[in-house]
């Protein structure tokens, strides 16, 4: 994401240690961003295809944005099965 102009975009794979019972709510953020200060910041980061099993990351920038680095935390919010809970 240094080099070239226009729209660039990155995708992540996440898998959850555990699925949950639906879709959770996941929110993402960027928790670092090594960006060029000679240029305009410009970033958008979101989570697509959010299953029970996981989601995509996805971080976007364009212009003539350069972007060295970055990272991203996520936090997934849904309903988990229970060890009390079966079926017949």
């Amino acid at each position: 994401m240094w080099t070239g102009k226009g729209p660039r975009e990155l995708r992540r794979v996440v898998e959850f240690d555990e699925a949950f019972m639906r879709p959770p709510l996941v929110q993402v953020s960027l928790s670092m961003l090594d960006i060029d200060h000679s240029t305009n910041h410009r970033v958008d980061i979101s989570a697509e295809m959010v299953t029970e099993d996981g989601f995509v990351i996805v971080f976007r920038t364009w212009g003539d944005t350069k972007i060295a680095r970055v990272r991203a935390d996520w936090t997934a919010f849904g309903a988990v099965r229970h060890e009390d809970d079966w079926d017949l």
